[in-house]
């Protein structure tokens, strides 16, 4: 019998952790339930979805991925001030996400990195941009 290889377009269910390159995870499957994931949905980082075409199911592999290869560059750009007063009247931590929506309605999830009575700095780039990331993963099965 030969091996199964992921393809661009599989459904896989795999176990995967990403993590920061000193072993400290970030999303770890490993220990519980594996994802099932449809390649090609967007429903994983299309740079992550790469590296699983040509996997073999029940091999595990590492990749050690630098920021532009996973989430890219931070992109100062992407952090804005925003006036208090066009923000919901509650009560807003620093370092909490929240959700936006931009006029075209689309939303977006930015982090709160700063914020006072007047005005708040948010962070609309990925959580891991910037970040250079391991990412472990075995695929379990190709459906």
């Amino acid at each position: 019998m030969s091996a199964a290889f992921v393809h661009p377009d599989s459904l896989v269910t795999l176990h995967y952790c990403i993590a920061l390159p000193n072993g400290q995870p970030l999303i770890n499957t490993f220990e519980g339930t594996p994802a099932t994931l449809q390649l090609g949905a967007g429903e994983l980082a299309p740079s992550l979805e790469r590296l699983l075409a040509g996997v073999e199911i029940g091999k595990r592999q590492t990749f050690m991925l630098e920021a532009d290869q996973a989430f890219g560059p931070h992109n100062p750009a992407l952090v804005e001030r925003i006036q208090r007063r066009h923000m919901p009247d509650e009560d807003i931590e620093p370092m909490s996400i929240m959700e936006f929506t931009a006029p075209d309605g689309s939303r977006y999830a930015g982090l709160v990195k700063e914020i006072d009575d007047t005005v708040a700095v948010i962070d609309f780039n990925h959580p891991l941009a910037g970040k250079a990331i391991r990412f472990e993963v075995e695929v379990i099965g190709i459906l």
